[in-house]
């Protein structure tokens, strides 16, 4: 069955802690290939720390902004991060974002 996904129903999803000030909410997730997609929610200065792509990243910026070493990312910004790339990303005012992996990423 397909999953679909609304922006504008947010309330109606479930968040969890990812990281401080970072929760997320899954939208699936495949145990044996690492692919995943995921709205992530920052509050003002949440962090995810340093991380290796072993697949691409695709981001979509939903609301706010969100930034890492190459830039910042404001709402409508489609960002892909390659497989090997690797950064901190964080959001200094707070941010919704759409997240799809399709590997998964390892902390360094």
């Amino acid at each position: 069955m397909p999953v679909a996904f609304d922006s504008k129903n947010l309330a109606n999803r479930t968040f969890e802690p990812l990281r401080p000030g970072v929760m997320i909410s899954r939208l699936y997730e495949d145990a044996t290939s690492g692919a995943a997609a995921a709205v992530l929610r920052y509050s003002s200065g949440g962090r995810v720390p340093k991380h290796r792509h072993d697949g691409y990243e695709h981001v979509y910026v939903l609301e706010g902004e969100q930034s890492d070493e190459n830039g910042s990312y404001p709402a409508g910004t489609f960002v892909i991060n390659p497989p090997g790339t690797a950064h901190s990303v964080w959001s200094d005012s707070g941010c919704l974002a759409l997240l799809v992996w399709s590997k998964s990423i390892t902390f360094l």
